[in-house]
C-alpha cells in the first residue's frame, strides 16, 4: 500500500485480506446509462472481475442474479415473459451480505468518531482496503437504483428506503468518493488525516460564513457536504465556475494553514487563526502588487486604510483574487489587468457585504440573466488577445505589427486605462480588435527588427568605450605631462563626442517608437521631444564652442574665453549629469531622489530616466553596490592599460608614416584612398585592433569572473570532500554536522532523551549524532540501492545501525570498519612490546580502533545474552580479568595474543551458526560455544589465570557432569539478533572496501552530500513549520517511458537502446538483475516471460536516460524526504504519536498517516501535460504510460487541456477548451478534480508558457520549483530542500529573494565526449559563472530550470514565463528580468544540486545552440533589455549586458574580427600597398596587430570560455585532476568543438536580428550513438558554416596569392594559423564529431545519399530532407521583408571584391589600371554563364531539337577550346590567369546567386528563376564535393575510423565501454562471449 515507489527493490503482492474489487471492478457506471442494457452489461463485466478466486457465495449468488437479469432482459427485448422477484431478491440479500462482511456501518461510526475528535484507529492499509470496499459498495448501490425501477414493490421499497437512508446521512458512500486534490473540503475522508491538523481545521473556520455576511438565497445548491463558506456568496455573486471556487478554496485553506503554521500551531480545542498571519502572510503578500498599482497610479485602494477592514474582509479580498486569477486563463499574463478587474469588482463586493440580501453583481450578468465572470468579464479581453495573436502570422510578422501580451498589460500603466470604464466598454481602445488594412498600435515600446537597439538599450557602455578609446589614442598620438600642453585641449574633444552620441540614442528613441505614437501615452511622448530637443541643441551648442576652442589654440594671441566658456558648460553639464546619477543610481542617495516631491527636480529625474511601473528602485544595498564597483575597476584597468600599451601605441608610429607617404603605386584602380592620405589604408589597419577593443572586455570579464567565483566556491567550502577515500576518512564528523544543519530542533528534542538523559560527554554526544544521523544515512543508501547504482552487499556495508542500543559507543558502517579486525589481530601477532604501544599503533587508524572496541564490546554482550548459570558466571569473569588487565597495562601479559586469529574463527563460527535458528543449528550453536570455551580458557589465557579458571568449582563441577554450555539462549532481541549479524559481517570481510561504492555516480553524490554538510545553509525548521512549496513540470509530447519494443529495436548499426545501456552502465545492469532476483546472465528476452520484471526493465533503461518517468520519480523524492523527516518528528496525530519512552524505527515511515498527511500539507507535484487529453483519446502508448506513473505515485497531479468538439457554427466545429487536473484513484484510474473552463485555445503564444500558464492554478504553497522533463533528483538533495525555502526569509540585499537559484548537475557528460565538453561547458556556467552573477554583480537572472520561485510573488505579477509569439522564445529568463523589474531579488545556493540531462550528439548541441542564440537575438528587440539596461546603474548595466545578449555580440565580433582583418589584407594584397608600405615601413609585424589576432585566436579556440571551466575543476575536483581534465579536452579536440559553436552561436545570433525566425528547436533526448548521414549534416550546416569557411578560405588563399610577406608564404600561413583552424573546425567538425564518420561502407553509403538528395527535383509536400530544391527554398525563408532584402543586398556586396582586385593582378592585363579592364571581366564572365546554360539546357525542353542542341554543344567546345588556346598564345594570359579567373568568378557568382535570392520575386517575373536554381544547385554539388573528398579519402585507411571512436567516445572506454563493438554492431559476438 502507500506510494509505490518506482524502482522498489520490494514487488507488490495482492493481500489475501483485500476485498472483493480487482483494479478495473468498482469504477461505477454513468448514470445517465443506467438504463440502458449495456450498463448492466457493464455491472455484469464487473461482477466478473470481483476477485474471481474467492469461494464466498456473496460474488456467486451475484453472478449469478446479475447474469439472470441481464438474461432476462434480453428475453424481454425477444417478446418472452419476465420473472424477476427472485433475481432481484437475490441482489438485496448480497447487499445485505456485503455490508456485514465488511463492516460499512462501522465504517460510518469511525467517520463520526473522526469528525468529533479527530483520532484515527484503523492503520494506512486498512484505510486504502475501506476505501475499496466503499468503492464497490457505492457500484452496487447504483446499479441496484437502476434495477429497482421494475423489481417487486417489496424489494422495491427496501431498496429506495435503504437509498435515501444513505443519501442523509453524513455518509462514507458519497464522501470517501468525492474527488479532492489534497484536502477533502467537500466531505470528510478516512484515508486522509490532513483534516486532523488544528491548522487546517482553524483556517477552513477562518473562511467559514457568518451571520454578519449577506443571506444566499435558499435554493443555492451547496456542493459536497460541508459547511457555507465565503466562496459560495463569491460564487452566487459573480458566477465564477464551481470547480474554480473548489480550487481556491482549497488553495486560500493550505495558504491560511501553512500561514499560521509559521506563528505556531493552535492548540486550543476549537483552533483559531491569528489575525497576524492572515493580514502579514496572506493579505498584505497576495495583494502587493494590487497595492503597489494603485500607490503609482495615484489612486486609493478599496479599502480606506488596512486597520478599518476586518479579518473577514480581507479574506474576501484574497479569495476573490484567488478566484479571479484561477479564471483568467490567458489574462494571467496581464498582472496590471488583473489588478484593475480586481479595483472594481472589489468594490461591487463591497457594496453587497453591506447588504443583507446576497445580489447578483451587475458586471457579470449575461444577457440569459444568469451570471457569468467568464463569459462577461475574461473572454471579451480574451477575444482581443486571440485576434492579435492571429495577426503574427505564426511568429512570422513583425513584432511591430501586433499587439503582444506585454502591450496589453501596459495599458494599465497609466490612469487612462479607467476609460475603459466597468462594466468595460467593448468600443475602447484596449478592447479594439485590429482590423486586416490598420494596425491597432503599440503601447510604450515597438520591437523593431533592428541592431541599433544594441546600441539604444546599452548606449552608456559604447560612449564610454567610444570616449576612452578616443582618449587613449589622443595620448598616444600627442604624449601627456608638460612637453605637452595642447594634449588636455584635444582630450576635451570627448565632450562634442559625448553630445553626440547623446543625440544618436535620442534620435534612436524617436525613430525606434514610430507604430506606437498614437497609442502611446502623452508624457512618454513628450520626454520623447524634449530629450531630442535638448540633446540635438546641446550637441550642436558643445561642438560648435569646441570647434571655436581649436580655432583659438592656432590663435597665438588669443585669450582663451571660448575654453573658458567650454570648460564651464562641460563642468555644468557633467555636475548635473554625475547629480542625476547619483541620486538616481546610487544606493546611498536613493533615499533622498525619492523624497524630494519639488517639481523641478522631479522634471530633471523624469528627463534623465524615464518612469514606467516596472523598473523603479533598482538598486542595491551599499555594500552590494561597492562589490561590483569594485569588480569593474579592476577590469577597466586591466582593459585599458592593454589596449593603451599593446594595442593603440604600437600602431601610432605606422599610422603616421603611412599618411607621410605619397605617390604609392596602385596596381589597381583606386576611388577613395589616393587622394586622401592612405585612408583605406590605415582603416585596414586600425579596424580588427578596434573590433578586439570592443569585444575583449568580455575576455577580462571572463578571467576575473574565473578567480572571484574560484574563492567565493573556496569560502563557500566547495570541493572539499571530492574523492571516496575523503569520505571515508570524514565519516566520523558527518552526524554532527548533519544533526545541525538538516534536523529540526523539535526531531532532535524527540529523539535526543532516548541516546542519554544528560549527554554530557563528547562520547554520549557522538552517540546522539549517529542515532539521529543512521535514519537518514541509511535512506539514503537505500535509494541508491533501488536505483541500482549499488549491490546488496554495497547496501549492506554502507547502512549504519540505528546506534539506538545499549551499546556504550558509536557504531560505523562497516565500509569503514572492514578488514580493520583482521588488519589488527596482525599488529598484535607482531606485537612485542606493550599493551601502549599496541594500542597507539591501532588508533593511528581511528576506525580500527573503533572496530576493535566494538568488536570487544558486542562479543560481550553477546556472550551474555546466550548464557546463564555456570556460562554467565565464566564470561563475566573472562571479561572482568580483561578489563582489569586493560586498566593496569598488562593485557599482554594476561593474553596470549599468537592465539587470537584461533579464537576468532572459533566465534566466527558461532555467529555464523546464530544467525539463522533451526534445532541443528542450536545443538551446533552449542557446541561452538564450548569449543569456544575451551580455546579462551586452554589457549588465549595466561598459565596462572588458566589455572585459577580450571581449578574454579562451579565452573569444573558443571563441566563434568555436562551441564556447562549444553543449551544456550537461542537471540530473541532484534538488538542482539542485528549485532549478531553485524559482528560475523565484521569478522568476516576480508576485502578492503576502500573502493566501495564502486559506482562513480553514487560517488560523485555520497561526495557532493557529505560535503554539502559543511557548507553555510539556514537551519532546517520542522516540517509543520517549513515553507510549502510545489514542483512544477511542463510537458508535451517527449519520451516518459521507453516501450519495450523502442529498447529492443535496433538501428542501421544494430544496436539497440537496451544493449547501448548494459554496455554504458554494466554495473547498474548486474545491480538491476540481482534486485529482481535474477542471475547475471539472464538474457534479455527471458525477463519478457514476467510482466513485473519486463515493466522494471522499461523503468531501469527509462531512469538511464531523459525521460518523464526520471523526473517524476526524482521529484516524488521530495515527498518521501519530507515523509521521513516529519515521522521523526512526531508530531502527535491519533494513534500515530510514540510515547516518550520508546524510540521508533524509520521502518514503513511513509505508511504513517500523519508523515503522509504533513507531507501532502507541504508538497504537491504538477506535471502540466498539454495534450494528455488527445493522447488518451488516440490511445497513444504515452497516455498509457502517465497513467501508469499516476498509480505509481499517489501525490502525483497530471494537469492537461481537454478539447470538447460541440456542433458546427457557420461550417466550422465549434470546440470548448477545458483545464482538468487528474489523479489516479484507488484503482489506478484517472480521477477529475478540477475541470475549468477557458474562453478558448489557450496557446496564443509560445507552447511552453502557456502550458505552464494553464497548470500554475493547481500548484499550491508558497514557493514553486520549476522543472523541466530531462532532469533528475536524489533523495539527498530533497533533504536539504525545507533548508533551501528558508533562504525566503534570510537576509540577501535590501529585498528578500523571488528567486532562488539552484545548482544543477549534468548527468549525461559520459556519453561521449561530444556530452562531456558540453557537460562541463554548463556546469561551468551553472555553478561558478551563477555564482558571480548572484554575488558580488548581482545580475543572476532566471536561466531555466530548477530554480525555486516565491509563488505568491510572481503569480500575482505575471508568472513564472513571458509567452509572446517569437519575442519571448527564450521563455525562462523573462521570469528573471521580470522579477527584477519588480524589484525583486535572485540569489544562488550550491549546498543543493538538482540533475540535469544535456544534448549529447553535435547535431543536438547546435539545434540546442541555435535556438538560445536565436532567443538572445530576440531579446536584443524586447523592452525588458531595454528598460534594464537603461534603468541599472552603469556598472550593473556593464554586468547584465556581458553576461546576456552582450555575450553574443562579442561572439560575433570575434567572427568579424577575422572577416575585417581577412578583408583588410586582401585589400592591401589587392590594391598592391602592402608591398610598397612594407618596403616603406616596417609594419607587416607590429605588436597591435600581433595582439589583436592572438586575442581573437584564443576566444575562438574557447580558451576564456574553458577558464572557468579549469576554474571549476580545480575547486572540485583538485588541481591535478584540473590539469589532467584539461589536457584530456584538448586531446580529444574540444577546441575545434568550441570553434565549431562559434559559429553556431553567431549565425543564429545574427540571422534573428537580421531577419528574425528564432523558434523552438526539437533537439531530441536520446542516446546518440547513430552515424549521421552527409547529406543530414550537410542541410544542417551548410549555411551557417560551410559557405563563411570556404569565403575565410578564399580571402586566405587571396593573400597567400596577392600579398606580401618578409616570409613569404609560409611566413602568412603561420600568421593566419588561428583562421586556417577556423576554416578546417567549421567545414569537418560535423564528420570529425560524427560515429562511424570515417568508415568506408558508410561513406559509400553516404555518397549516394547526397546524390540522390541533390538532384531529386522538389516539389509541393516534398520536404527538405527528400529534395535539394525544397530544401533551398525552405533555407530562403528568413528573408520576408523590404528590409531584410536591402541588408542581405548590401552585405551580399562584399563578394564582388574578389573580382574587382583580381582581374588588375591578371599577366593579361599587365599595368593598366582603367576601370575598362573591370568592365571587361563582366563581359567574360556573361560569355561564361551563357556557355554553361548551353551545356546544361534541360533535354525534356529542347525534345524537339535534340540534334541541333548537340551540334550547338559541340562546336561550342571547340570554338571555347580553340578560343582559349589563341588567347594564351597570342596574348599574356598565363595557366596561373586561368586559375586566378576562376577564383574571381566563383565568389562573384555566389553574390549573384544571394542577390537573386533577395529579389526572388523580381527574377520570377523575370523568367530566370530557373538557371538561379540550377547555378545554386551547382555550388552546392561543389562545396559539397570539396567537403566530400577529405572525407573519401581518410576513409581508405581503417585506423582513422578506429582513432575516432577512441576520440569520441574515451569517457566510455575509461570505464569499460567497448564502443568499437558497439559502433560495428557486433552485437552477437558480444553476446556470445
Amino acid at each position: 500500500m502507500g506510494e509505490l515507489r518506482a524502482g522498489s527493490p520490494v514487488r507488490s503482492r495482492r493481500r489475501s485480506s483485500e476485498p472483493p474489487t480487482s483494479t478495473r471492478s468498482c469504477r461505477p457506471p454513468m448514470r445517465s446509462n443506467l438504463k440502458t442494457l449495456p450498463s448492466r452489461g457493464f455491472a455484469y463485466s464487473m461482477a466478473q472481475n470481483l476477485d474471481p478466486n474467492s469461494d464466498g457465495r456473496g460474488v456467486l449468488q451475484f453472478k449469478t442474479g446479475l447474469m439472470s437479469v441481464i438474461k432476462q432482459k434480453l428475453a424481454k427485448r425477444d417478446g418472452g415473459q419476465i420473472d424477476r422477484n427472485r433475481d432481484v431478491d437475490l441482489l438485496w440479500e448480497f447487499y445485505q451480505q456485503y455490508k456485514r462482511r465488511y463492516r460499512v456501518d462501522d465504517i460510518q461510526r469511525e467517520e463520526q468518531k473522526l469528525l468529533e475528535t479527530g483520532a484515527f484507529s484503523v492503520n494506512i492499509g486498512e484505510s486504502l482496503e475501506m476505501r475499496k470496499v466503499i468503492a464497490t459498495l457505492r457500484a452496487l448501490v447504483e446499479v441496484m437504483e437502476a434495477l429497482s425501477k421494475d423489481a417487486d414493490p417489496r424489494v422495491g421499497r427496501l431498496i429506495i428506503e435503504e437509498l435515501r437512508r444513505i443519501k442523509r446521512s453524513d455518509g462514507t458512500l458519497s464522501a470517501e468518493l468525492t474527488p479532492y486534490n489534497i484536502v477533502p473540503l467537500e466531505a470528510p475522508s478516512l484515508t486522509t488525516a490532513i483534516r486532523v491538523f488544528p491548522e487546517v481545521k482553524g483556517a477552513i473556520s477562518a473562511i467559514r460564513y457568518t451571520e454578519q455576511f449577506p443571506r444566499l438565497p435558499a435554493d443555492f445548491e451547496i456542493s459536497g457536504q460541508r459547511d457555507v463558506d465565503l466562496f459560495d456568496l463569491l460564487e452566487y455573486v459573480f458566477g465564477f465556475q464551481k470547480d474554480n471556487v473548489r480550487n481556491q478554496r482549497e488553495n486560500v485553506v493550505l495558504t491560511i494553514a501553512n500561514a499560521q503554521t509559521r506563528l505556531g500551531i493552535p492548540v486550543e480545542a476549537d483552533p483559531k487563526i491569528d489575525e497576524k498571519a492572515i493580514n502579514d502572510e496572506v493579505f498584505l503578500k497576495v495583494l502587493d502588487n494590487y497595492i503597489k498599482w494603485c500607490k503609482y497610479l495615484h489612486i486609493r485602494p478599496v479599502w480606506n486604510s488596512l486597520e478599518a477592514i476586518s479579518r473577514d474582509r480581507k479574506l474576501f479580498l484574497v479569495s476573490l483574487y484567488f478566484l479571479i486569477w484561477g479564471e483568467a486563463a490567458n489574462v494571467r499574463f496581464l498582472p496590471e489587468c488583473i489588478c484593475y478587474i480586481f479595483h472594481h469588482m472589489a468594490k461591487e463586493l463591497d457594496a453587497i457585504l453591506d447588504h443583507g440580501e446576497a445580489n447578483r453583481a451587475a458586471s457579470c450578468i449575461t444577457e440569459s440573466g444568469s451570471v457569468s465572470f467568464l463569459e462577461k468579464i475574461i473572454c471579451p479581453i480574451y477575444g482581443t488577445l486571440a485576434a492579435e495573436a492571429a495577426r503574427n502570422n505564426n511568429g512570422k510578422a513583425a513584432h511591430s505589427a501586433w499587439r503582444n501580451y506585454d502591450d496589453f498589460n501596459e495599458y494599465f500603466w497609466s490612469r487612462a486605462c479607467f476609460e475603459l470604464n466597468w462594466p468595460m466598454r467593448s468600443e475602447s481602445s484596449f478592447l479594439l480588435k485590429p482590423s486586416k488594412k490598420k494596425r491597432t498600435g503599440k503601447s510604450t515600446f515597438v520591437e523593431h527588427r533592428t541592431y541599433l537597439h544594441l546600441y539604444r538599450s546599452f548606449h552608456r557602455l559604447w560612449i564610454f568605450l567610444a570616449l576612452m578609446f578616443q582618449a587613449l589614442t589622443i595620448i598616444a598620438f600627442n604624449g601627456i605631462g608638460k612637453g605637452h600642453p595642447d594634449t588636455f585641449k584635444l582630450i576635451l574633444s570627448i565632450g562634442p563626442t559625448f553630445a553626440i552620441m547623446n543625440f544618436i540614442e535620442s534620435c534612436l528613441d524617436v525613430l525606434l517608437m514610430f507604430g506606437a505614437y498614437k497609442t502611446a501615452r502623452a508624457m512618454a511622448i513628450s520626454r520623447l521631444v524634449i530629450r531630442f530637443l535638448w540633446c540635438g541643441l546641446s550637441s550642436v551648442f558643445v561642438t560648435y564652442v569646441y570647434v571655436k576652442v581649436l580655432q583659438e589654440r592656432n590663435d597665438r594671441n588669443s585669450n582663451d574665453f571660448y575654453f573658458r566658456i567650454y570648460i564651464l558648460v562641460v563642468g555644468v553639464y557633467a555636475a548635473l549629469r554625475l547629480f542625476l546619477g547619483l541620486i538616481v543610481k546610487v544606493p546611498a542617495c536613493h533615499a533622498l531622489s525619492a523624497m524630494s516631491e519639488q517639481p523641478f527636480f522631479q522634471f530633471f529625474k523624469w528627463i534623465y530616466q524615464e518612469r514606467y511601473y516596472v523598473g523603479r528602485g533598482l538598486f542595491e544595498r551599499m555594500s552590494d553596490y561597492c562589490r561590483y564597483v569594485a569588480f569593474w575597476l579592476v577590469i577597466f584597468i586591466c582593459k585599458f592599460t592593454f589596449a593603451y600599451f599593446l594595442q593603440i601605441k604600437p600602431l601610432v608610429k605606422p599610422t603616421r608614416l603611412i599618411r607621410t607617404l605619397s605617390n604609392l603605386e596602385y596596381s589597381w584602380h583606386d576611388l577613395i584612398s589616393e587622394n586622401n592620405n592612405n585612408v583605406l589604408t590605415i582603416a585596414s589597419l586600425w579596424a580588427p585592433v578596434v573590433a578586439i577593443y570592443l569585444m575583449d572586455i568580455h575576455i577580462w570579464y571572463t578571467l576575473l569572473s574565473a578567480v572571484v567565483g574560484g574563492i567565493k566556491g573556496a569560502r563557500a567550502r566547495l570541493g572539499e570532500i571530492r574523492s571516496i577515500e575523503m569520505v571515508h576518512k570524514r565519516f566520523e564528523s558527518f552526524p554532527e554536522a548533519l544533526v545541525k544543519n538538516l534536523v529540526s530542533s523539535q526531531a532532535q528534542a524527540q529523539r535526543m532523551p532516548f541516546i542519554s538523559e544528560a549527554p554530557q560527554e563528547s562520547h554520549d554526544m557522538n552517540k546522539a549524532y549517529a542515532a539521529l544521523f543512521s535514519p537518514f544515512w541509511n535512506e539514503i543508501i537505500k535509494s541508491l540501492r533501488e536505483e541500482d547504482f549499488i549491490s546488496n552487499r554495497e547496501m549492506d556495508l554502507l547502512s549504519i545501525p540505528s546506534n539506538t542500543g545499549s551499546l556504550r559507543l558509536v557504531q560505523w558502517p562497516l565500509f569503514l570498519l572492514s578488514s580493520k579486525i583482521l588488519l589488527a589481530i596482525d599488529l598484535a601477532l607482531d606485537c612485542k612490546d606493550t599493551q601502549a604501544d599496541l594500542w597507539n599503533r591501532i588508533c593511528r587508524d581511528e576506525y580500527m580502533a573503533y572496530a576493535v572496541q566494538e568488536c570487544y564490546f558486542s562479543i560481550e554482550k553477546i556472550l551474555n545474552s546466550l548464557v546463564d548459570g555456570e556460562g554467565s558466571l565464566w564470561v563475566e569473569r573472562i571479561f572482568r580479568e580483561i578489563n582489569n588487565s586493560i586498566s593496569e597495562g598488562s593485557l599482554v601479559i594476561t593474553l596470549s595474543l599468537k592465539k587470537l586469529p584461533v579464537v576468532l574463527s572459533r566465534f566466527t563460527a558461532l555467529t555464523g551458526l546464530l544467525r539463522n535458528e533451526t534445532p541443528e543449528l542450536a545443538r551446533g550453536a552449542a557446541k561452538a560455544l564450548y569449543d569456544l570455551y575451551e580455546v579462551v580458557t586452554h589457549e588465549l589465557l595466561s598459565s596462572d589465570l588458566r589455572e585459577q579458571l580450571d581449578t574454579w568449582n562451579i565452573l569444573a563441577r558443571a563441566r563434568n557432569e555436562g551441564r556447562l554450555f549444553s543449551r544456550i539462549k537461542w537471540p530473541v532481541d532484534p538488538e542482539i539478533k542485528e549485532q549478531v549479524r553485524r559482528l560475523h559481517l565484521l569478522l568476516t570481510v576480508k576485502d578492503s572496501a576502500d573502493n566501495v561504492p564502486k559506482n562513480l555516480e553514487a560517488r560523485r553524490r555520497l561526495e557532493f552530500f557529505t560535503n554539502s554538510l559543511f557548507m553555510d545553509m539556514p537551519s532546517a525548521k520542522p516540517v509543520s513549520e517549513m515553507m510549502p512549496f510545489s514542483v512544477f513540470t511542463p510537458y508535451y509530447s517527449e519520451t516518459v517511458l521507453y516501450s519495450n519494443s523502442e529498447l529492443r529495436v535496433e538501428n542501421e548499426d544494430g544496436i539497440s537502446v537496451l544493449f547501448y545501456l548494459q554496455k554504458i552502465f554494466p554495473d547498474e545492469w548486474d545491480n538491476f538483475l540481482e534486485r529482481i532476483d535474477r542471475a547475471e546472465a539472464t538474457r534479455d528476452a527471458e525477463l519478457q516471460d514476467s510482466s513485473t520484471d519486463s515493466l522494471e526493465l522499461r523503468f531501469w533503461a527509462s531512469y538511464r536516460g531523459q525521460t518523464l518517468a526520471r523526473t517524476v520519480r526524482g521529484m516524488m523524492y521530495y515527498r518521501r524526504a519530507l515523509m521521513l523527516q516529519s515521522y521523526l518528528e512526531g508530531r502527535p496525530l491519533g494513534e500515530d504519536a510514540y510515547s516518550q519512552t520508546d524510540l521508533p524505527t524509520t521502518q514503513g515511515f511513509e505508511l504513517s498517516r500523519g508523515s503522509r498527511a504533513q507531507a501532502d500539507l507541504k508538497f504537491t507535484y504538477v506535471v502540466s501535460c498539454q495534450i494528455y487529453g488527445q493522447q488518451k483519446q488516440k490511445k497513444l502508448p504515452e497516455a498509457a504510460d502517465i497513467a501508469l506513473l499516476l498509480q505509481r505515485n499517489e501525490a502525483l497531479r497530471v494537469a492537461f487541456i481537454h478539447v470538447e468538439e460541440s456542433g458546427a457554427v457557420e461550417g466550422k466545429v465549434s470546440k470548448e477548451f477545458y483545464s482538468k487536473l487528474v489523479k489516479a484513484d484507488i484503482h489506478g484510474k484517472d480521477q477529475e478534480i478540477y475541470s475549468i473552463k477557458l474562453p478558448g485555445d489557450p496557446k496564443l503564444g509560445e507552447g511552453k508558457p502557456e502550458n505552464q500558464n494553464h497548470a500554475i492554478i493547481f500548484t499550491r504553497g508558497e514557493a514553486v520549483q520549476t522543472i523541466d522533463m530531462n532532469q533528475d533528483n536524489y533523495l539527498e538533495e530533497a533533504m536539504k530542500m525545507r533548508n533551501l525555502l528558508e533562504e525566503f526569509r534570510g537576509n540577501h540585499g535590501i529585498r528578500p529573494p523571488t528567486i532562488l537559484g539552484v545548482r544543477e548537475h549534468v548527468f549525461t557528460g559520459s556519453v561521449s565526449s561530444l556530452a562531456w565538453f558540453m557537460s562541463n561547458q554548463e556546469t561551468s556556467f551553472v555553478t561558478l559563472g551563477q555564482r558571480v552573477l548572484a554575488s558580488p554583480l548581482k545580475v543572476r537572472m532566471h536561466y531555466g530550470h530548477p530554480d525555486v520561485f516565491d509563488r505568491i510573488f510572481h503569480v500575482t505579477r505575471g508568472g513564472i514565463s513571458k509567452a509572446s509569439r517569437v519575442i519571448n522564445i527564450s521563455e525562462d529568463i523573462y521570469a528573471g528580468f521580470n522579477s527584477t523589474l519588480r524589484q525583486g531579488n535572485i540569489t544562488h545556493h550550491e549546498y543543493i544540486q538538482v540533475g540535469k540531462g544535456r544534448d549529447v550528439g553535435l547535431n543536438q548541441i547546435a539545434l540546442f545552440e541555435g535556438k538560445v542564440a536565436g532567443g538572445n537575438g530576440e531579446q536584443v528587440l524586447s523592452r525588458d533589455i531595454y528598460r534594464l539596461g537603461q534603468l541599472f546603474d552603469f556598472f550593473r548595466m556593464l554586468s547584465f549586458f556581458f553576461t546576456t545578449v552582450g555575450y553574443y555580440v562579442c561572439t560575433m565580433m570575434t567572427v568579424l574580427t577575422i572577416y575585417i582583418f581577412l578583408y583588410g589584407r586582401a585589400y592591401l594584397a589587392f590594391s598592391g600597398l602592402d608591398e610598397a608600405i612594407s618596403k616603406e615601413a616596417k609594419i607587416t609585424g607590429n605588436s597591435a596587430l600581433d595582439a589583436a589576432l592572438n586575442a581573437q585566436f584564443l576566444v575562438q579556440i574557447g580558451i576564456f570560455t574553458a577558464v572557468p571551466m579549469i576554474m571549476g575543476f580545480i575547486l572540485e575536483l583538485g588541481l591535478l585532476k584540473a590539469v589532467f581534465s584539461f589536457i584530456t579536452m584538448q586531446l580529444q579536440l574540444c577546441s575545434v568543438f568550441f570553434t565549431f559553436s562559434l559559429g553556431t552561436r553567431t549565425h543564429y545570433f545574427g540571422r534573428t536580428i537580421l531577419h528574425g525566425g528564432a523558434k523552438y528547436r526539437a533537439t531530441g533526448r536520446g542516446f546518440v550513438v547513430r552515424h549521421i548521414k552527409f547529406a543530414d549534416n550537410y542541410r544542417l550546416y551548410s549555411r551557417s558554416h560551410f559557405t563563411k569557411a570556404l569565403e575565410v578560405a578564399l580571402l586566405l588563399i587571396v593573400y597567400i596569392a596577392y600579398g606580401y610577406t618578409d616570409g613569404g608564404a609560409v611566413s602568412f600561413v603561420l600568421l593566419t594559423m588561428s583562421s586556417w583552424f577556423l576554416v578546417l573546425s567549421w567545414l569537418f567538425a560535423p564528420y570529425i564529431f560524427n560515429p562511424s564518420g570515417f568508415e568506408w561502407q558508410k561513406t559509400v553509403e553516404d555518397f549516394d545519399d547526397w546524390t540522390s538528395w541533390l538532384m531529386y527535383k522538389g516539389g509541393v509536400g516534398v520536404k527538405g530532407e527528400d529534395s535539394w530544391e525544397s530544401w533551398w527554398d525552405e533555407e530562403q525563408m528568413h528573408i520576408q521583408t523590404l528590409r531584410g532584402r536591402i541588408l542581405e543586398t548590401i552585405l551580399s556586396a562584399r563578394f564582388f571584391f574578389f573580382q574587382y582586385g583580381v582581374v588588375y593582378k591578371l599577366h593579361l592585363t599587365g599595368n593598366d589600371t582603367s576601370l575598362a579592364v573591370y568592365g571587361f571581366s563582366w563581359v567574360v564572365l556573361v560569355a561564361f554563364v551563357m556557355i554553361f546554360k548551353v551545356f546544361t539546357y534541360s533535354p525534356k525542353k529542347s525534345s524537339n531539337f535534340q540534334l541541333l542542341m548537340r551540334f550547338t554543344q559541340g562546336v561550342t567546345s571547340i570554338v571555347l577550346v580553340a578560343a582559349v588556346s589563341l588567347v594564351v598564345i597570342l596574348t599574356n594570359l598565363s595557366i596561373t590567369d586561368l586559375f586566378a579567373c576562376i577564383l574571381a568568378f566563383i565568389p562573384t557568382g555566389w553574390g549573384i546567386i544571394c542577390l537573386a535570392i533577395a529579389w526572388k520575386r523580381l527574377l520570377r517575373l523575370l523568367g530566370v528563376w530557373d538557371s538561379v536554381r540550377e547555378f545554386a544547385r551547382m555550388y552546392d554539388a561543389g562545396m559539397g564535393m570539396l567537403i566530400f573528398a577529405p572525407i573519401a579519402i581518410l576513409s581508405w585507411f581503417p585506423f582513422v575510423s578506429t582513432f575516432q571512436s577512441r576520440l569520441l567516445f574515451n569517457q566510455a572506454f575509461s570505464r569499460g565501454l567497448e564502443i568499437s563493438l558497439i559502433l560495428a554492431g557486433n552485437k552477437a559476438n558480444v553476446e556470445r562471449s
